[in-house]
């Protein structure tokens, strides 16, 4: 990070910037081409490692992309404040961000389906306690994101 005077490192504001939040975005290289979509998320922090979980169609360029090219970029902001001045060069911004790299995998299995559905549900509704129907976990693809590298940077 090149302004390191920015950057984040204490765990505990990290972790309260991801669980306020609510929309990651997700970048993918695609044969030359740079495909980024924002998904509403959940996580698990487990282990010092986080894991984001969004879900979406079974169908698609995010669903074959991630079946073909599982390494990602990820990208979280907020708490955008702009700060004024007398001249246009004054003005600036408060911000904070999360940047980081991980593997992207499709979930198969029912139960951990449901484990990455209700983390969403908790980070959009403050509620993780669902019940869902077979044959919605049957069509509903759900995507886990296992971070490799992250950094944060706030002003």
């Amino acid at each position: 990070m090149r302004r390191k005077d920015r950057e984040i490192i204490e765990k505990k504001q990290i972790e309260e910037f991801i669980a306020k939040e609510q929309i990651i975005r997700v970048g993918f290289y695609d044969e030359g081409d740079v495909y980024i979509v924002p998904v509403n998320y959940g996580y698990i922090y487990n282990n010092s490692k986080y894991t984001f979980f969004f879900h979406g169609a079974k169908a698609g360029r995010k669903y074959e992309l991630t079946k073909s090219e599982p390494k990602v970029g990820f990208e979280i902001d907020g708490k955008y404040e702009l700060t004024g001045g007398d001249v246009a060069c004054e003005y600036s911004c408060k911000f904070q961000s999360i940047i980081g790299t991980g593997k992207l995998t499709l979930i198969e299995d029912k139960s951990e389906k449901v484990i990455g559905l209700n983390a969403i549900m908790r980070q959009t509704t403050g509620r993780s306690n669902w019940d869902y129907d077979d044959s919605m976990l049957e069509v509903v693809a759900v995507f886990k994101l296992e971070v490799e590298k992250l950094s944060c940077k706030g002003k």
